[in-house]
């Protein structure tokens, strides 16, 4: 049949697939996704640009020191008949170097708080980080236990069709005998090549779930395989909803970057607070300048002229200075107090912000606990069912071989343990996402 050589080269290309597979645990996935995560990177960038910006001289402490060179030229064309003097054509030229250095001794601890921004703002950074990592460890956990979901359906689905294959040999070797019927066996071919189907489609849902594990690691090549070495197997935790609500206030990463932010509303109140405070600058330096002349003047007595040339003379000029500015704001038409006004406004929305998190979060934390608890009943009830089902195959079968039930009824047993089977890992992965989810609400995915 065309559906047995179409399943025949897939179990083939499964075992060519399996013998080229890397072992891969979860631990692995995670490490190997931390390091090939983009989202994770460009926070860590980031998190440098903070850390270099988090400087003194960032904040203004340090004076600042400047080399200056100036150049002076001017041309003087005078004509005077009136005068002894009667005309004058010179050219002055000149260059001044210098140093000159600017120090704001007080500007209203506005460099001290301006270091301290920098030091939250260093500190936000680090928690996107964190919230980067926790996002990158979530989506690799879901992905690698959907991979083992997968995996086992498949296995599911393969057992089920090597009992199929088994009953078309049987049902063929007792028509041979005169015992089955041409229905009979188009019944069972029907069930062998329904299995078959689900079993092809399988391999494709498995192939689609380590794709998705790729992706969620980081790994360019998308259909790279792996033997997927955890097992589905757990012990589930108890956990209490006070204890879970304790650790979430401490170390939820996403509260903890509001409490950044609010620090940071504090700190630009207190910089809007420093413009109405006078400042001091001391400004210091030297100069040096070198200036030469040269050109010719015209005097005229009566009917004498005498035309000569300005001697060429360098003049030099050392000059230093030490000044003190102090300047204290007294008028901008409210904008200050503008300013100011806002800020505060921007820390109560600040604290706003948490409140609404913190109830969010509870809300979300009291939710997600109540579905854990659910879905660990859940595991074990089908995790019972999935037993009852294979014994009640077992029996079937048996029943089957002897003549006591037919294939329909055979067929709806074998049905049974699939939808079984389904409903059990279904319950197992749901469990594992919702219990991820619960330790990373309390903060637990980043140790």
């Amino acid at each position: 049949m065309k559906s047995s050589l179409l399943l025949l080269c897939a179990m083939l290309w499964s075992t060519c697939m399996v013998q080229a597979q890397e072992n891969l645990s979860l631990s692995d996935a995670i490490q190997k996704g931390l390091e090939n995560n983009y989202q994770i990177k460009i926070a860590e960038a980031r998190k440098a640009i903070a850390a270099n910006s988090d400087d003194w001289a960032i904040a203004g402490k340090y004076p600042s020191i400047d080399l200056t060179v100036n150049s002076q030229n001017n041309y003087r064309d005078l004509s005077n008949p009136a005068g002894p003097l009667t005309a004058v054509n010179s050219l002055n030229t000149g260059v001044t170097p210098g140093i000159e250095a600017n120090w704001v001794l007080f500007d209203g601890y506005r460099v001290q708080i301006t270091k301290e921004q920098l030091e939250q703002q260093a500190a936000l950074a680090e928690g996107n980080r964190k919230v980067a990592v926790e996002n990158a460890i979530q989506a690799i956990i879901n992905a690698y236990y959907n991979a083992l979901i997968q995996q086992e359906q498949l296995d599911v689905v393969a057992e089920v069709l090597e009992l199929s294959r088994d009953r078309v040999a049987y049902q063929e070797l007792r028509k041979d005998y005169g015992q089955s019927s041409t229905f009979d066996i188009l019944q069972t071919q029907d069930a062998y090549l329904n299995d078959s189907t689900n079993y092809v489609t399988q391999q494709n849902n498995y192939a689609q779930a380590i794709r998705n594990l790729n992706l969620a690691m980081g790994v360019d090549e998308v259909d790279t395989p792996y033997a997927l070495t955890d097992s589905l197997s757990y012990t589930a935790e108890d956990y209490t909803l006070q204890a879970l609500q304790q650790q979430m206030l401490n170390n939820n990463q996403q509260l903890q970057n509001e409490f950044v932010n609010r620090e940071l509303s504090a700190i630009n109140t207190r910089l809007q607070e420093s413009e109405f405070r006078p400042s001091l600058q001391l400004q210091t330096g030297v100069t040096y300048n070198i200036g030469i002349s040269f050109g010719e003047q015209t005097l005229s007595f009566g009917e004498n002229s005498t035309t000569n040339q300005i001697p060429e003379v360098a003049a030099k000029t050392l000059q230093g200075f030490v000044n003190l500015s102090a300047s204290y704001p007294l008028f901008d038409g409210g904008a200050r107090r503008t300013r100011l006004d806002n800020a505060k406004k921007e820390e109560l929305v600040a604290q706003l912000n948490i409140n609404e998190l913190k109830r969010n979060l509870n809300n979300q934390l009291a939710n997600t606990l109540a579905t854990y608890n659910t879905q660990k009943r859940l595991v074990e009830v089908t995790s019972q069912l999935v037993n009852n089902a294979r014994r009640n195959l077992e029996i079937a079968e048996e029943r089957f071989r002897g003549g006591l039930i037919n294939s329909f009824d055979y067929r709806s047993i074998q049905v049974s343990y699939i939808n079984a089977s389904q409903q059990r890992l279904t319950a197992v992965f749901n469990l594992k996402q919702t219990e991820t989810e619960l330790i990373r609400l309390i903060g637990g995915l980043i140790r």
